[in-house]
């Protein structure tokens, strides 16, 4: 099977953008109205239309428009008002304003007096109008996201899919703002389960690329052999296996934003070829003979440090300086506790969406324990143990009952390691080692031996666990 070109990437993303790109077009006069709008509608956009400037108010406050082409003169509200109320409203989408040869000069100020975002003489040139409704509505979609996540930031402590109102989430989404509409490098450093993905999204989405794909890699969950592949792409023949070309990650997030997580993990000699095209800013697929110049924005992330890599040998310095433009460090559950509450809710939500269940609340003394807990699997350690007590509870609220097997503070029974009904008893004297290893077992005995769910259910990342299930190999028979 071929696969599709940039070329061809690129015009369906923007076919799909103009799809989603609503036009309001204002004017008295039918015939005109009715002629520029299914203009407009041909290249692509949804189109509405409005007689006057009080009926364009009056469809703004119904929904949402991107772009409006408006003419001056017009009966009740005319042009000129339309505008000064939508500054009134704080500014509202990008205005294309029409005007006849004899009020120019008033249009003209009338752009840099209310905000107009240009005008232009009747009778309309199409392809002039053609560029500047294009260009206006790339504007008009990008203000939408910003409005959209800035509202959700100050009034509800929500950033994207991220939630805290603590002083250091603040501090974090303060840095996502800042760096967002730029194209420097960010490196995205904290524990596992903090929300690494979430931040890398956030700035994407708060970004002029927003419109363009998110293309995440993550470098931990890859055998070396294919992460050069996964990265570049390869042309067919290229090496035994590759039966047909592919896009690389890269190439897959032209005009929009690739993230390396767990960066530190990947092979140096690969950090070399990395290098090389940050600095250059093109790809060449494996087996390939020509190179293809990219747009892409680059977000690395790593949970653990990169210094003592650098220090061993195994990651590049210049790669990290490369990288680490703008870094942002996120933090712990357990140093942001004042979170838990509005997190618990949030996720509740999402749970009982996920679940279809009515899971209301959590009880006083489920709150109080979870305040006091350390959290070491973080955020996505919290989902974990709210997504069992959601199962069990069904309705209502969240009792300790319906928390994990020693979770609620209460000793597990002692005994030999046992699996009854999924839960793991440690007899007294076991080791730590003993015990870690059969709950990975357990835990894999009831995700089916589905790794990936399972290193979810343990909070750790999916690296951590291969590495346990290699260590059980080498230790001999029993291992998962």
């Amino acid at each position: 099977m071929t696969q599709p070109t940039t070329g061809t990437m690129n015009s369906n993303r923007m076919t799909t953008e103009r799809a989603q790109t609503r036009v309001l077009v204002v004017d008295d006069e039918e015939s005109q109205r009715t002629a520029l709008a299914a203009m407009i509608a041909l290249w692509g956009y949804a189109v509405e239309t409005a007689a006057d400037g009080q009926e364009a108010l009056d469809k703004l406050a119904d929904g949402i428009f991107h772009v409006i082409v408006t003419d001056m003169m017009m009966p009740r509200v005319d042009g000129t008002e339309l505008l000064k109320r939508l500054k009134a409203q704080g500014g509202g989408p990008p205005v294309i304003v029409q005007t006849a040869f004899g009020n120019l000069e008033t249009s003209v100020a009338t752009v840099h007096d209310l905000g107009a975002y240009w005008f232009l003489e009747k009778p309309v040139q199409s392809q002039a109008l053609k560029l500047l409704v294009e260009r206006a509505a790339q504007q008009g979609r990008l203000a939408e996201h910003a409005e959209r996540l800035e509202r959700q930031l100050t009034y509800q402590g929500v950033l994207g899919e991220m939630v805290g109102a603590s002083s250091k989430m603040q501090e974090a989404f303060a840095l996502i703002h800042q760096v967002a509409p730029s194209r420097a490098a960010v490196l995205i450093t904290g524990e596992s389960g903090t929300g690494k993905e979430l931040a890398a999204r956030a700035i994407h989405m708060l970004s002029p690329r927003s419109a363009g794909p998110f293309v995440a890699i993550n470098c931990a969950a890859l055998p070396d052999s294919l992460m050069e592949s996964e990265l570049f792409g390869h042309e067919k023949g290229a090496f035994t296996g590759a039966v047909e070309r592919r896009a690389g990650c890269f190439e897959l997030a032209q005009n929009g934003t690739v993230l390396l997580d767990e960066i530190g993990d990947m092979p140096v000699g690969t950090q070399a070829k990395l290098l090389r095209v940050l600095e250059d800013g093109r790809v060449r697929r494996l087996g390939g003979k020509s190179e293809i110049q990219l747009d892409v924005r680059i977000i690395a992330a790593t949970n653990s440090p990169l210094d003592g890599a650098i220090k061993e040998g195994k990651f590049r310095e210049d790669l990290f300086y490369r990288l680490n433009v703008f870094p942002i460090p996120l933090p712990a559950l357990r140093e942001r506790k004042d979170d838990v509450p509005i997190l618990a809710q949030a996720l509740l939500d999402d749970l009982n969406h996920k679940h279809a269940t009515k899971v209301t609340e959590l009880s006083a003394d489920v709150l109080a324990r979870f305040q006091s807990h350390e959290w070491p699997g973080n955020v996505r350690e919290l989902r974990n143990v709210l997504e069992r007590a959601v199962i069990l509870a069904g309705e209502g609220t969240v009792q300790m009952a319906h928390l994990p097997p020693g979770f609620s503070g209460v000793p597990a029974s002692t005994g030999s390691v046992s699996t009854d009904q999924g839960e793991l008893r440690v007899r007294v004297g076991q080791t730590i080692e003993q015990a870690e290893r059969a709950l990975i077992e357990l835990t894999l005995e009831h995700t089916k031996n589905n790794k990936t769910r399972a290193a979810e259910i343990l909070g750790i990342s999916q690296k951590t666990l291969f590495n346990k299930l290699k260590e059980y190999g080498a230790q001999g028979a029993g291992a998962p």
